[in-house]
């Protein structure tokens, strides 16, 4: 399965799958008009490897802002992850905030609290 690469834009994220490294990055900002259908082709992927998922997954999410069909994108994701997870993959999502920002904070506060199988970090950064 070959890595998945989408470059970030002023409204979407830069996005890296990468099955060969089991590491899943999203960073920037996500506000895109069609949340459903950006995001169409980073489910498809995940879909794909983790129907075959065995090894140690680590997603690092480092998300500026993000609205709320994009929370929603999320929320299905770490979905996925929280099954596979429940399948005995062991997998780790970090939740990079600035520490100036504490929407970011409070949300990754909010999405932990949903996790019952995925470890879930939140781990500050400053510039």
């Amino acid at each position: 399965m070959a890595a998945l690469t989408i470059e970030a834009t002023k409204s979407t994220p830069y996005i890296h799958l990468d099955d060969d490294k089991h590491l899943l990055a999203i960073r920037g900002e996500s506000y895109p008009e069609n949340a459903a259908g950006f995001y169409a082709p980073v489910f498809q992927w995940l879909d794909g490897y983790l129907a075959s998922a065995s090894n140690e997954i680590k997603m690092n999410l480092q998300i500026i802002y993000f609205n709320s069909s994009s929370s929603k994108v999320l929320l299905d994701i770490f979905d996925r992850l929280e099954e596979v997870a429940g399948r005995g993959v062991p997998v780790t999502i970090n939740w990079l905030y600035h520490k100036e920002n504490d929407m970011s904070l409070e949300y990754g506060e909010e999405f932990k609290e949903e996790m019952r199988q995925v470890a879930f970090n939140l781990i500050e950064y400053s510039d």
